[in-house]
């Protein structure tokens, strides 16, 4: 069943769930000066970057490939075509009926999935090592000999409405997720929910889909990343036999979107009967590796783990444990987008509490972290803590599949990816003041409340 990550929308038990699971390159390090996973890169004649991990553990592979393509790139006006076409891309090839591709992996023990973000479009297939080959020819098939009739697009129109209901519609976090990023983007298309409007989903046509598919489901648009049972040697003729006849094909000219300066303090507030633990939320936007002030990024993630990094974290301790002022707080950053990246706070009172009472301790809390930055110990402390995190990413065979996939697909480099621990550890108390200083201080926010409503 594809299912669509939501990117930075949602309140903060969200968040948390979309940094642990969308499948990027996050708190996953190794002790300074080592390589984390030891990659094979190669690129095909027709432009298709292809990365080898190997892992002996167990014999299995993990098979993923990734399109540059996100619902950042959907025209306006018709927002949803990215994920909508991730559904139909299980609909059936000029070789398979739709369905079949499902099919022959359940038949041959293996596991599938595929997903949409505002960056890119991934798919992918855990399967036995000796039915590698099999899954390069069935997704090299459907890169290119995707079938779409109305027969299939209808009903799926259906299942993607139904999709949006239960996401969003049902569920007060969600729908409050969806105008923070209204509000928090006012030029950047992530200001569009990635499964997108209902009533653009609703006149999307065939040849919208067709179109989308035609101009971005191309081998010089996609990483393909295998990790597990496996080494370059096998991977090399196989991609260069299956991918490699694809040609290449002309991809449309991206927009260079970029968000103006905020001009003021944004509030967005949902009351909901369905309701039952109030949030509160603040966003600032923040630089990442490959967007604004990128010189502040690896300072960005270190604060997030001081601030928001396990038990003893500093706000965790102090609101949650000492103050008993939330039963819940912390902060994220998400650096890991061809867009611009967020900077958040969250805090929840607790049962019976007083939700003002929480929002005073968590705006102190910034001012104190604004005014006085961190200390080189809580700096080493969670630089340690971020590289220490490798032992258990390089043991799994399908991490490195993701970690890849999603950093080569936002303009990342395979170096980049093993020098984080390096880049990470050589970051300082300084760097990070001087994040906290070009990120929160005098920066304008958009801050969200969600309360319940007693039903009328």
């Amino acid at each position: 069943m594809p299912l669509v990550i939501i990117q930075g929308t949602l309140m903060a038990r969200i968040v948390q769930i979309f940094v642990t699971s969308c499948m990027l390159f996050a708190g996953i390090a190794a002790p300074a000066h080592a390589a984390v996973f030891n990659p094979q890169s190669f690129t095909l004649d027709n432009g298709m970057q292809v990365v080898v991990v190997t892992n002996r553990r167990v014999p299995v592979v993990t098979h993923m490939i990734w399109y540059k393509v996100g619902a950042m790139d959907e025209p306006p006006g018709k927002s949803g075509l990215a994920h909508y076409l991730e559904h139909l891309m299980f609909k059936g090839t000029k070789t398979l009926k739709p369905g079949e591709f499902s099919a022959i992996v359940a038949r041959n023990g293996g596991q599938e999935n595929a997903f949409t973000s505002q960056d890119y479009t991934g798919y992918y297939q855990s399967v036995a090592a000796d039915r590698l080959e099999l899954m390069m020819k069935l997704e090299a098939d459907r890169m290119t000999n995707l079938v779409l009739t109305d027969a299939a697009i209808e009903p799926e129109r259906q299942v993607v409405i139904e999709e949006r209901r239960s996401r969003i519609d049902n569920d007060p976090s969600a729908m409050l997720g969806e105008q923070i990023a209204a509000a928090l983007y006012q030029n950047h298309p992530y200001r569009n929910p990635i499964i997108g409007w209902r009533h653009e989903i609703e006149t999307r046509s065939r040849q919208d889909l067709l179109d989308f598919y035609r101009h971005w489901y191309a081998p010089n648009n996609a990483v393909l990343v295998i990790s597990g049972d496996v080494t370059v040697d096998i991977v090399r003729p196989l991609a260069e036999k299956y991918y490699g006849v694809i040609p290449a094909r002309k991809l449309p000219k991206r927009v260079v979107w970029r968000e103006p300066p905020p001009a003021a303090d944004r509030h967005v507030v949902l009351k909901d009967p369905r309701v039952r633990q109030p949030a509160w939320s603040r966003r600032f936007l923040a630089p990442r590796q490959v967007y604004g002030q990128s010189e502040h990024a690896y300072a960005l993630r270190v604060l997030g783990e001081i601030l928001s990094g396990g038990a003893t974290s500093r706000l965790h301790r102090t609101l949650v444990v000492e103050d008993k002022i939330a039963v819940s707080a912390g902060a994220w950053y998400n650096g890991r987008t061809r867009g611009p990246g967020t900077f958040g706070f969250y805090a929840s009172p607790p049962p019976d509490g007083d939700i003002d009472a929480t929002i005073a301790a968590v705006n102190a809390q910034i001012d104190t972290l604004i005014a006085d930055g961190v200390t080189e110990e809580e700096v080493a402390k969670a630089v340690r803590q971020l590289q220490d995190s490798a032992v258990y990413a390089r043991d799994s065979y399908r991490t490195p599949a993701r970690v890849f996939g999603a950093a080569l697909a936002i303009g990342r480099t395979v170096a980049d990816v093993e020098a984080w621990p390096e880049r990470i550890g050589a970051v300082d108390a300084g760097a990070v003041n001087r994040a906290i200083e070009f990120v929160f201080k005098n920066r304008r926010s958009v801050t969200a409340l969600l309360l319940p409503k007693p039903a009328s």
